[in-house]
């Protein structure tokens, strides 16, 4: 039923529009999410894809106020977190680090009693939790603690609060090319990024209309304004709107309590930026492009392009969330 469809939408829609479909690279594989599904699909050592699909359940149905306007994009952010690092994590069991036996040793005797005092389930759950807490806590730390205590050092030559606001501004941005840019050195995150090149090529041919094929998919931009990257740019550069004028009305000095003004400000922050995002994906013209360019260029950093090997993998995935009805995944 979903080959046959799919195949409808490949010979039957022949007009450009914007999905909500969007995705994740992970370790030799792709994860798509659709309107009512998601598929991971990973390409094996012994080059055979491995596919899981499930189908989605959104909080929002439960409570629809956490659907609104602001509030979506936290829920969707935690979601996105939690989902993405279970995908991410089911992708890195094909391919097991090699000479680390003592590591994997020890991790196993963890697993193992997390599993005989919780169960299969919980257990994967509570380590999955704890690696979104980890990710979570290591971000807030590198983009908003680090450049709040280092903006301190500024009070060393001037009381100006606009003088400290800038620094810690630049500092952000700083902090925040420079850790894109030395992940895009890393030899193991090369292949990725390309995997994040191949699900962003894969998504445009099916808003350009065209059958997923590998021919189709290959001339595609990597570059889409509804990736992740221009989204965590953009917390940044909302985060530096929202903090300066903040603090220009309440003036912090202390670097603890600006630090904990930051965190309360950060849901906000998140649920701003995820409103741009939407609209970011939805509209293209000359004004959407010129706010959407820093979070293309920083794509420069986090998308490669993939092989044609890659780009099967991400059409495989794409083909598995697609709705039955067409159209149904427009914007």
């Amino acid at each position: 039923m979903l080959q046959n469809q799919t195949k409808e939408n490949k010979q039957g829609r022949n007009t450009a529009f914007k999905t909500m479909c969007g995705g994740q690279a992970l370790i030799e594989g792709i994860m798509m999410r659709g309107p009512k599904k998601q598929a991971v699909v990973v390409r094996k050592p012994d080059g055979q894809l491995e596919t899981q699909v499930k189908d989605l359940r959104f909080i929002k149905d439960r409570y629809p106020v956490l659907g609104l306007p602001f509030l979506r994009g936290v829920v969707n952010f935690a979601d996105s977190m939690y989902n993405g690092v279970t995908a991410l994590m089911y992708s890195a069991e094909f391919f097991p680090e090699d000479g680390e036996s003592g590591e994997e040793e020890e991790e196993s005797k963890l697993e193992q009693w997390l599993e005989q005092h919780l169960g299969s389930e919980k257990a994967t759950s509570v380590i999955t939790t704890l690696a979104v807490l980890l990710g979570v806590g290591m971000s807030i730390g590198l983009f908003f603690l680090l450049p709040t205590l280092l903006g301190a050092f500024i009070v060393l030559f001037t009381d100006s609060m606009l003088a400290r606001n800038l620094a810690e501004s630049l500092l952000k941005i700083v902090i925040f090319v420079g850790y894109l840019a030395l992940c895009s050195r890393m030899k193991e995150m090369k292949r990725v990024f390309s995997y994040h090149g191949a699900e962003h090529k894969t998504i445009f041919c099916y808003e350009a209309g065209l059958p997923l094929t590998v021919e189709n998919v290959r001339i595609q931009p990597r570059h889409h304004p509804r990736c992740g990257t221009s989204f965590l740019f953009m917390v940044i550069a909302i985060s530096i709107l929202v903090s300066t004028a903040v603090f220009a009305i309440w003036p912090v000095h202390n670097a603890l309590l600006r630090f904990l003004a930051h965190l309360a400000m950060l849901p906000v922050i998140v649920g701003i930026s995820y409103e741009f995002n939407r609209w970011a994906g939805r509209h293209d013209g000359p004004i959407t492009r010129i706010l959407v360019a820093p979070g293309l260029w920083l794509q420069n950093f986090t998308t490669f392009e993939p092989d044609d090997s890659m780009i099967e993998v991400g059409i495989h995935a794409l083909e598995l969330v697609l709705p039955e009805e067409k159209g149904t995944d427009a914007w």
